[in-house]
């Protein structure tokens, strides 16, 4: 069953990459466009249910002032003396060239028609010493956000069989006489730089286009378009234009949603959305596939259970992948900080599980100890009467021996001062 889900999903994708691919275009469907997110949804029949098609980089409002949008800009990094980059010169689409430094005034410049045939190259007469460096040619459409940049290395010689250029894996170098004039080139001949239309109006279109089931998309049923200018057009019958439309605030909020109303089974089928800046050469699709649902059933329910009923009533829930990255850091904020609070948690209940252990490793004095030490004391105070008793009984000893020796003396007796004795035998 798995390996049947995983066939499946690939045949889908690979239908999906087949049919960017292999389309045609046709009147009503515009193949050009690229599928950038795919969403199932799925709503009872009667309801009302809301394509979500929001863009924030598709955002478009009028530009009044269009010669300060498209810029090329030429600089110039210097490894020596002190490894610093200068701006050499900039030019706008509808504006003359600002030469930065007066030393290059009339030696270094752009062709007047740089913004009409693409040729940005730049042009350097009289080469110097000093001209030696990394030279970049930037390209600017800060209304359609694109940035573009070329790098060249400049090398000047005085010998003419040194002049050359070639390839060294990461740029052009060119080594070039000195006092001579070389061209620097930085060609971009895409339709943006070379382009440029008096109306925008006609360049910012979303249209909403819908495939019935079994419906190929090269007959798709056109349903609305809009234009940036305001200017919308709806198809089909006035049923259709009523219960599906499309934001007047478009091109001002960047949410080009459709709002289908009393959904019905003859709803279904796969909704596109395409967005397209035929100026800027974007162009953007979301697919929608809509199931239709049995209606729900309302039951006469108490005015007690009223509320509760209207809460438990089934709801369409869409599931939008935003395009801007900043919506992804909330999720990630909450998780972070639960995973925070959970090592928080963890740390303190190993703190206390070590206060535990502690305690069982080093325990209190009791009794028994005591009642030891105290019985070790009194066996060295008996230990130390047994020594003073051994004493005693030894002088006695010697008293009864010295009395012996004078009974057996056959001389007169002699007195003996016992008192004396004693003393001399402690001695």
């Amino acid at each position: 069953m798995k390996t049947t889900s995983i066939v499946l999903q690939a045949l889908r994708f690979t239908y999906i990459f087949a049919t960017c691919l292999l389309t045609t275009a046709s009147g009503q469907s515009d193949s050009s466009s690229m599928v950038v997110a795919g969403y199932n949804v799925s709503a009872p029949a009667g309801s009302k249910v809301v394509l979500q098609c929001v863009s924030g980089r598709m955002v478009w409002t009028r530009d009044m002032a269009r010669d300060r949008q498209r810029v090329v800009h030429w600089d110039l990094f210097r490894d020596h003396p002190d490894y610093a980059m200068e701006r050499v010169l900039d030019m706008f689409s509808a504006g003359d060239q600002r030469i930065y430094n007066s030393y290059n005034r009339g030696r270094v410049g752009l062709s007047p028609t740089a913004f009409t045939d693409g040729n940005f190259s730049l042009v350097i007469k009289g080469v110097t010493m000093n001209d030696r460096g990394l030279y970049s040619c930037n390209l600017h459409h800060l209304y359609c956000q694109l940035h573009e940049m070329i790098k060249i290395q400049l090398n000047v010689t005085k010998s003419r069989r040194k002049e050359q250029s070639f390839w060294d894996g990461q740029k052009p170098v060119y080594v070039v006489l000195l006092g001579s004039t070389v061209v620097l080139p930085c060609i971009n001949r895409r339709k943006v730089w070379t382009d440029w239309s008096e109306e925008e109006d006609d360049q910012q279109v979303v249209h909403w286009d819908r495939q019935a089931p079994g419906v190929g998309h090269d007959r798709a049923d056109r349903l609305v378009d809009l234009y940036s200018s305001g200017e919308q057009r709806n198809y089909g019958s006035q049923f259709l234009q009523r219960k599906m439309n499309i934001s007047s605030r478009a091109f001002t909020d960047g949410d080009f949603s459709l709002t289908v109303s009393d959904l019905q089974l003859m709803d279904q089928g796969k909704y596109s959305c395409h967005l397209h800046h035929y100026y800027c050469g974007l162009h953007e699709r979301r697919e929608f596939q809509v199931t239709v649902e049995p209606p729900v059933v309302q039951t006469t329910v108490p005015s007690e259970e009223k509320a509760s009923s209207k809460d438990d009533s089934p709801q369409v829930i869409n599931v939008i992948l935003p395009n801007q990255r900043h919506h992804f850091l909330l999720p990630l904020g909450y998780i972070l900080t639960s995973f925070l609070l959970l090592v928080f948690i963890i740390l303190i209940v190993v703190l206390i599980t070590r206060r535990h252990k502690s305690n069982a490793f080093y325990p209190q004095p009791s009794m028994r100890s005591e009642r030891s030490r105290c019985s070790s004391e009194e066996f060295e105070m008996d230990s130390a009467e047994v020594t003073v008793r051994s004493v005693e009984d030894r002088n006695l000893d010697y008293k009864n021996n010295l009395l012996k020796a004078k009974a057996r003396c056959s001389s007169p007796p002699k007195v003996i001062d016992l008192d004396k004795e004693m003393q001399k035998f402690s001695k």
